[in-house]
């Protein structure tokens, strides 16, 4: 069992190691006793908790190993970490799990990593636990990656070429087929959890150079409430995530992905499916209409790759935006799909019913003209992007390949969806997709 060391550093002297902080982010405090950070950019403080996060500061000694120098990332069940090996003098990336983490996904990971064929998850290059206030904590160690494709894409919609957009949905297509024939479900597949690869040359950065072709940490302090000293299992400060791309175009030779965060544990309810899901767009249907029947398949990995797809090809995803609830992201998608399909359940568990469709399942005057093909849709979100840019618009052979591809991907019961196996088998993979990039990884 290992501790972290903590880094002698004193909050009030982070400006002279270059570290800065945003005045523009505020922090407020939580219904409990510590505050709660009113951004996005950091975890939420209220997972500092028993079966939580561990803290985890800059300069701290991982391991008695790995020195942090940055920070990289978090999730519902981790944080992740840029840090310097010491042994090797290269960057790395540690991931620190919640003590309520599976401690298996390291051993996914390495299984997956090892079988032939399966060229899209980063190795697992060392693994321990750490103890802490918030109880005992799996951690691993991997290759750096340079940001989810999410984020390039938010920062940048038209960072991926068509070409490209094609080589990166042949290699979610080929992992999914990857974890599935292996018998693994990913569970929460989005492209927050697709990683760009980092190129070999950035594992020899030295700080200095780090910090001077990105930038230094953003630390936010987080100050006692009132009268009472701040708890030992709350950092002392939020990190900002530093962002590793560029906002430019990615080559097709750099267009090369690792998935990451398999298997966390996902137990929906009523009431916490909000929480859970994050981006809602990606949210299968059974777990907004009966999430207390369902579970984690791979057919909700299917129903996540389709919406994977769509996001890569167009500038506006095809269940709503990430920011939306669950009661939107119901709407849309009963608009898209069709309520005559729905499972006679589902339609007599949605509350909000009425106020868009009649008990026979037409929609109201007033909804109806919001409804949208998929015709329309696929002009709106994904052509007009494409012309917008200067790029040719997608042909109707290839646009026709392409719905009929995602529309048996796209279905009410998750037992109707098709394999990962058959999409690789579908027209538009067949013909568009793996020869061009089989031709680049030749």
């Amino acid at each position: 069992m290992n501790r972290i060391v903590r880094s002698s550093l004193p909050q009030g002297q982070l400006a002279r190691f270059g570290f800065s902080s945003r005045p523009d982010h505020i922090f407020h405090r939580h219904t409990t006793h510590f505050p709660k950070v009113n951004f996005l950019d950091v975890e939420p403080s209220c997972r500092y908790e028993t079966g939580g996060y561990h803290p985890v500061h800059i300069g701290d000694l991982i391991h008695n190993r790995y020195r942090v120098v940055h920070k990289l990332g978090f999730g519902n069940f981790s944080t992740v970490w840029l840090a310097r090996d010491r042994e090797i003098n290269k960057l790395v990336a540690v991931k620190v799990g919640t003590a309520d983490s599976d401690p298996k996904q390291a051993d996914t990971l390495s299984s997956l990593s090892l079988a032939a064929g399966s060229n899209f998850f980063p190795p697992v290059l060392d693994r321990f636990e750490v103890r802490g206030a918030n109880g005992i904590h799996s951690c691993y160690v991997r290759e750096p990656a340079l940001g989810s494709l999410a984020n390039l894409l938010e920062l940048s919609p038209h960072i991926f070429r068509p070409h490209v957009a094609r080589d990166l949905i042949a290699q979610l297509a080929l992992s999914m087929v990857a974890m599935h024939s292996r018998g693994f479900v990913h569970g929460d597949f989005h492209l927050g959890n697709v990683l760009l690869r980092a190129p070999s040359a950035f594992q020899d950065l030295s700080d200095e150079e780090l910090y001077q072709i990105y930038h230094s940490p953003y630390c936010e302090p987080i100050g006692p409430t009132e009268d009472e000293n701040l708890p030992s299992n709350i950092p002392s400060y939020g990190v900002i995530p530093v962002f590793l791309g560029k906002l430019e175009e990615v080559s097709q030779q750099a267009a090369r992905i690792w998935i990451c965060d398999l298997g966390e544990p996902i137990a929906p309810s009523v009431e916490n499916i909000d929480c859970l899901f994050k981006p809602m767009e990606y949210c299968p249907p059974e777990f907004l209409f009966s999430p207390e029947e369902s579970k984690v398949s791979y057919s909700s990995d299917i129903w996540s790759l389709a919406c994977s797809i769509w996001n890569l090809l167009g500038e506006r995803p095809l269940f709503g935006h990430s920011w939306e609830d669950s009661r939107s992201t119901r709407i849309a998608q009963v608009d898209h799909l069709g309520p005559s399909g729905m499972p006679s359940s589902w339609w007599d568990n949605w509350k909000d019913r009425s106020s868009y469709y009649t008990e026979a399942r037409y929609p109201l005057p007033d909804h109806a003209k919001y409804i949208e093909s998929w015709d329309t849709k696929f002009g709106e979100c994904i052509q007009y992007g494409l012309g917008a840019a200067g790029y040719p618009k997608i042909p109707p052979k290839e646009k026709k390949a392409i719905i009929n591809m995602l529309q048996p991907m796209l279905t009410w019961k998750p037992e109707d969806r098709c394999t990962a196996s058959q999409v690789l088998k579908s027209e538009w993979m067949t013909q568009w997709v793996l020869p061009e990039y089989q031709q680049l990884t030749a």
